[in-house]
């Protein structure tokens, strides 16, 4: 009986999720960065069925704060390191790039809905389910193929860079931005600066009476009103895919 060959000639994937910090580079870098957010992530996740409406809401806000800045900073700084160093990475970030839209789209949904909303459930789990095969993808395939293309050096260089862009990055769920630059990028400035400032003003109203916290959640509406008009600019939609807004073939039932 002849033996079976295994080819070497393709080093084997190691995904991020069974690598030590050292190696994936250390403290600085980008692979570490974003093993840590993916645990957070996952750790709020496993929180969230079952959680009552109060506690639901606040740990759906936590949820989105990380992901829409983590999410931001792969795409304006992380998805084009990628491109550049593999052949196909063009393929491999508009796949992810999808996904991220679809999670936009889902959150964007789930914010125009009331607690008692029957599709509500459906939405979130739909919402759960995408970000866990988001990170699986990003953890599984596209970081290691990086992490083999790469020099410690590099990923350290992209882990201050992309950590630079998160903690300044828009925090809400905006559709129609584009997810590559120039776009993004244009976005940046108006869009953060609006989004924290609505995040400073949602905080601050749960921990005052009723009166005073109506009054807030009214500012923070009309800053995202501002918010959609600043989205409708077509330059904060050059550099899209126009395969990156696709048909969904999930709807809530």
């Amino acid at each position: 009986m002849s033996e079976q060959r295994i080819d070497r000639s393709t080093p084997v994937l190691r995904s991020l999720a069974e690598q030590t910090t050292e190696e994936l580079g250390g403290r600085l870098s980008v692979l570490s960065r974003q093993k840590h957010d993916h645990m957070t992530l996952d750790r709020m996740l496993t929180e969230l069925p079952g959680a009552p409406g109060d506690e639901e809401e606040a740990l759906l806000n936590r949820i989105c704060r990380l992901v829409f800045s983590h999410a931001f900073a792969e795409e304006a700084v992380l998805w084009p390191a990628l491109r550049r160093a593999l052949p196909d990475g063009e393929e491999l970030t508009a796949q992810v790039e999808r996904e991220h839209q679809e999670i936009t789209e889902l959150v964007a949904t789930l914010e125009a809905t009331g607690p008692g909303d029957p599709t509500r459930p459906e939405l979130i789990a739909r919402t759960v389910e995408v970000l866990r095969q988001d990170v699986r993808d990003e953890e599984d395939e596209l970081l290691p193929r990086l992490q083999q293309e790469v020099d410690t050096g590099t990923l350290r260089r992209l882990g201050v860079t992309w950590e630079l862009v998160r903690r300044t990055a828009p925090t809400r769920a905006h559709p129609i931005v584009a997810r590559r630059p120039p776009g993004n990028v244009l976005a940046a400035l108006p869009l953060s600066l609006i989004d924290r400032i609505r995040d400073g003003l949602d905080r601050t109203s749960r921990r005052l009476g009723p009166s005073a916290r109506r009054a807030l959640q009214s500012s923070s509406q009309g800053l995202g009103r501002v918010a959609r008009r600043v989205e409708q600019s077509w330059l904060l939609r050059r550099g899209e895919r126009s395969d990156t807004h696709v048909p969904r073939e999930w709807r809530p039932r």
